[in-house]
């Protein structure tokens, strides 16, 4: 009888392990894939207007537009859309749709579009995703839906969703994107009323925090400089707390969606960061 007893509780113990297995070789692959939205010409003087107490006098800093590709298994989340494409100095040389092309992915796999914020150059191009679930702050998109807003924000780009042509997820804190902790929007209001950052957790390279507009260079998020133009200065400083305790707890790579130097922290396209 013992050893009837022990046979079973053995084998009840390799079912788990091989359950526990196989869920293991379930999980998901995760990438995360920078993506050329838009480049200034040159340098800027950001002395101007990204800080409200006259910080950075004289420096000048080359800003970068980028947005960014998370593959989660077979779905696909764009976070951010950059500026559209057209004339401007600043508009990216390749379309979103053009680069997605490259990497053998249609608009109409992109499940969810994330935007940080509704500010033009993070939504220039959110329009070629017609079918895509819509994530954006509460806060952002009450402004959007807002007929007597004061044009702090252009709802065109978003007349898809608008109109009810598509599904929309207007969020008011942080979004588990696929229910498993890997991909998470991050509530960090301040820049705008619904400003949102992204949490990637990548296998082999740790946990990437992409910024959104939180900080735009490396000095402004070092001295928790606030822009000018942002729409809640204590919030803003609420956020970029606590976006700097999470960086540090998970040890996550902070990438400053804005500048320049910061493209380097992840694989030149078409690679991505596993």
């Amino acid at each position: 009888m013992k050893r009837a007893l022990t046979m079973l509780s053995l084998s009840a113990a390799v079912s788990a392990f091989g359950i526990s297995a196989a869920g293991a070789q379930a999980a998901p692959v995760i990438t995360l894939t920078r993506l050329d939205c838009g480049t200034s010409p040159a340098p800027t003087d950001v002395g101007a207007r990204m800080s409200d107490t006259y910080a950075y006098n004289g420096l000048k800093v080359q800003l970068a537009v980028s947005c960014y590709l998370v593959k989660h298994g077979d779905d696909y989340l764009i976070w951010d859309t950059g500026n559209p494409v057209g004339p401007a100095p600043n508009a990216p040389k390749t379309s979103l749709v053009d680069l997605l092309a490259q990497l053998k992915v249609a608009p109409d796999q992109v499940k969810y579009v994330g935007i940080s914020h509704y500010h033009g150059d993070h939504t220039g191009q959110v329009s070629a995703f017609p079918r895509s679930t819509l994530l954006i702050g509460k806060g952002d998109w009450d402004v959007l839906t807002d007929p007597k807003s004061t044009g702090a924000a252009s709802p065109a780009p978003f007349a898809n969703w608008i109109s009810g042509g598509g599904k929309v997820e207007p969020l008011p804190g942080d979004k588990d994107v696929f229910g498993d902790g890997t991909v998470v929007v991050l509530n960090m209001p301040g820049h705008t009323p619904g400003h949102h950052s992204l949490l990637v957790r990548l296998r082999e390279s740790g946990p990437v925090l992409i910024t959104g507009d939180l900080a735009h260079f490396h000095e402004n998020y070092d001295s928790n400089g606030v822009p000018s133009f942002n729409t809640d200065r204590a919030a803003t400083l609420a956020s970029l707390d606590r976006f700097k305790k999470i960086a540090t707890n998970l040890k996550a790579t902070v990438i400053i969606q804005h500048d320049a130097r910061d493209i380097g922290k992840l694989p030149a396209f078409p690679a991505a960061a596993k």
